[in-house]
């Protein structure tokens, strides 16, 4: 049975390995809160579903892998209520990827000192783990102006996997270890293994020679991390949102945590590498009419100007918020502007400052 916190919130894996196996109540106590089990919740309105045999030891010990008691009879539920109960799991979605904040936060300060040394952030995955991972890079650049090579996805299978199913790709740990040689990683790289299962051979063939390389690695599952994925990554992010409602799906809880993760990790890194100002996506680059009328937003919000002025801004620099707002603090022309954005790394605080 699927273990949760006394408030009902999922819990790290190092609390539910204090639990153990059986799924009885416990006390013990984990990061200052004690955990116990909690029934299964039902779908509103039904009677509670048939829990597994506290005894019994599931066939596969990967969560992923693990059949879901609340959903045994999810084929015999209305519309509704199959909506209920998968609204129901995924709230437990976002409580699991706030148990692993310390090694979500880990693995973004090595990213931004890798993304500070010139480096990249490289994400490795098979399948749908494969494509969250190409999503987030892809989105980098069109968000936080970044070079296309900055943050990086390599999806087991290639261009094709995007878009049409290739699983028997991920069994190849060499064509892992061919991709990360084809993007010559280095040391001053990082590079994110994605795995719900924790298993995928590519993946793992992948990891492996980063690190021959140099690079520093990471690891994020949905299941318990094994003391040896511990000790051979500089940091193991692994969300436990239990097993899916379809036995397996990993699409759905584990995709959705992923994604979670990711987009925490990749906005927190452009918010400390300046690509934000406030909480605006001031290293945005016009390209179109909504970035247009985004763009003058931010500088009438920034700078309290005109709509006219704005736009009229963002012509004379070239399209980049960022110039624009350091050319109307400081009185400076575009170019002056943009060099010294460069001196200070991005940062626009960092040019005032010094500057006022």
């Amino acid at each position: 049975m699927e273990p949760v916190s006394s408030t009902g919130n999922a819990m790290s894996h190092d609390a539910r390995k204090s639990q153990g196996q059986d799924g009885q109540r416990s006390n013990v106590h984990h990061g200052g809160r004690a955990v116990m089990k909690m029934d299964f919740l039902p779908p509103p309105g039904k009677p509670a579903l048939r829990p597994a045999s506290p005894s019994a030891r599931p066939l596969d010990a990967r969560l992923t892998e693990q059949r879901n008691p609340r959903s045994t009879r999810i084929d015999q539920l209305s519309t509704t209520e199959i909506v209920d109960l998968i609204n129901a799991e995924d709230r437990m979605v976002a409580a699991a990827v706030g148990e692993e904040r310390q090694q979500i936060a880990r693995a973004i300060d090595l990213v931004v000192d890798c993304l500070r040394r010139g480096g990249r952030l490289i994400y490795v995955g098979a399948g749908t783990s494969g494509r969250l991972g190409v999503l987030d890079a892809s989105e980098m650049p069109p968000t936080y102006r970044t070079d296309p090579d900055m943050v990086q996805g390599i999806i087991a299978g290639g261009f094709d996997a995007l878009v049409r199913s290739q699983e028997g790709a991920e069994d190849h740990p060499e064509e892992g270890a061919a991709a990360i040689d084809a993007k010559d990683v280095t040391k001053r790289d990082f590079v994110l293994g994605i795995a719900t299962s924790g298993t995928t051979p590519y993946v793992h063939g992948a990891l492996a020679r980063a690190r021959e390389r140099g690079a520093r690695t990471g690891f994020l599952l949905c299941t318990y991390p094994s003391e040896q994925l511990i000790k051979s990554h500089d940091v193991v992010i692994a969300p436990l949102v239990g097993p899916e409602v379809i036995t397996g799906s990993t699409r759905m809880k584990a995709g959705t945590a992923t994604k979670m993760v990711l987009n925490t990790i990749s906005t927190a890194a452009m918010v400390k590498t300046g690509k934000v100002y406030g909480n605006l996506m001031v290293d945005l680059q016009v390209t179109c009419q909504k970035l247009q009328e985004r763009g003058e937003r931010i500088l009438m919000v920034t700078l309290g100007v005109k709509r006219e002025e704005a736009a009229q801004l963002l012509e004379e620099s070239g399209g980049h918020v960022k110039t624009a707002i350091v050319m109307c603090k400081l009185s400076l022309g575009a170019d002056e502007a943009r060099r010294r954005l460069e001196a200070a790394g991005g940062s626009i605080p960092n040019v005032v400052v010094t500057c006022g």
